[in-house]
Parts: structure tokens; sequence; C-alpha cells
């Protein structure tokens, strides 16, 4: 007879980013980010704030799979949580119960957390909302979860088509959630001051009046284009 599998797996030791690395990306618009990632890291563009007054966020990734209609490794995903961390709750996109509500949102902010960011749905909106804290997710419904299991937490996890690990770098904005894998976290850093500058230098020359950047004006003036009538 096969046994029962464990209810919920833990793993409680990862690679931390250092403080300075999670600060270097505090405030940073993830657009900037992402253009450091060659255009890639954002979760699936239907994870929104929940407030979009409380948008803003920047930590370090703690992990758990719920699995469909459940949230046990969400409490094992709190019992890792430190001060600055951000809890990302993976549900396989599962939309017909909520995964958290307003009081799991706020025994997060009493751990510490500066986020929670689900693929899943959450409940509770106007409790959620006076909580204050970001809270990102696919939607909302009042259907509760159970608490059997299985999950994970501290594990590996996909969300929203992103592939995350405890010890990423997740941030978000009014534009979405964009994770850096902890391998990239120097690279970002290095390379955001240029993508910054390169940013500040086009938006001066569209304010000032640029109607056509260079490149594109070259190739619509190239054979790589072909006019019909």
């Amino acid at each position: 007879m096969i046994e029962d599998p464990p209810v919920l797996k833990i793993k409680r030791k990862f690679n931390r980013p250092t403080a300075e690395q999670v600060a270097a990306l505090q405030g940073v618009a993830t657009g900037f980010v992402v253009d450091c990632m060659e255009g890639r890291g954002a979760l699936d563009a239907r994870v929104k704030p929940i407030d979009e007054r409380y948008a803003a966020f920047c930590g370090v990734a703690i992990t758990c799979d719920t699995g469909p209609a459940d949230n046990l490794a969400v409490f094992g995903a709190l019992d890792l949580c430190q001060p600055g961390d951000v809890i990302a709750i993976a549900t396989d996109a599962f939309t017909s119960t909520a995964v958290i509500g307003d009081l799991v949102l706020g025994m997060a902010k009493n751990s510490g957390a500066v986020a929670m960011v689900t693929d899943g749905h959450v409940r509770d909106i106007t409790g959620l909302r006076e909580v204050a804290l970001p809270c990102y997710a696919a939607g909302v419904t009042p259907n509760s979860p159970a608490r059997n299991g299985p999950g994970t937490a501290g594990l590996p996890i996909n969300m929203a088509n992103v592939n995350i690990c405890s010890g990423d770098i997740i941030l978000g904005d009014l534009d979405g959630v964009v994770v850096v894998p902890h391998a990239m976290i120097d690279h970002v850093i290095e390379t955001l001051a240029g993508v910054k500058e390169a940013e500040a230098e086009l938006d001066a020359r569209v304010k000032g009046g640029l109607a056509m950047p260079e490149f594109a004006r070259e190739i619509l003036d190239s054979n790589r284009v072909i006019e019909v009538e």
C-alpha cells in the first residue's frame, strides 16, 4: 500500500540576499528591473494589487505551494518569514476558492512581511485594505479553502508563469510584480545605472519633442519594410 504523502514539506535553509542588495532595488521601477533581465521576469498580468495605494514593495521571497483549494502551506511560509520578506503563494492558478483573507494578511504583517503575492484568489477585500500591506492576487472570491495539504514551504515554485525560489528578490509596483533570481541580483544592480541613464535621456528627448527614435526611423526607411497598396 502506498503511504499517504506528508501534509507539508518545509525547507528552512536557503541563501538570502544581503540587506544591501535588497536596499539597492528598493523603490526601483519594475520596468527598469525587467530591462536589466533582457525584458523578462514579470508575473502574469492577471496578478494585480488589491489596493493600489499599497502597491510598491521590495523584499526577499519566501515561497509556498498550496495546490488548489488549500492554504496549509501558507502557515509554513509564515513560520519561515522574517522582517522584510515577501510571501509568494502558488496555487496552480486555482480560482474557485480564496487562498488567504484579511486575517492571514494581518498575520503576515505581524511577522514582518512587506507583501503577499499569489496567483490565486483572495477574500475579505475590505479587511485586506485595512491591513495596509501590499497584497497581489489574480482575483477575489468569498469561497474559503481547506487546510489539509499537501503543500510545500521554502521550496521552488512556479507562480504566474515565473519560477521563484526562496531567497530571490521580488518587487512590485502599479505595473506588476517582478522576480529577480538570486543568481542575477548583482547583475541587475550593476546594470541598473545604465538602464536608468538611458531611460532618463530618452524621456528628456520625448518631452523635448522627439516623435520617432532613430532606430525606428532607420528600419522604416530601409528595404526591410515593404509598402503595399
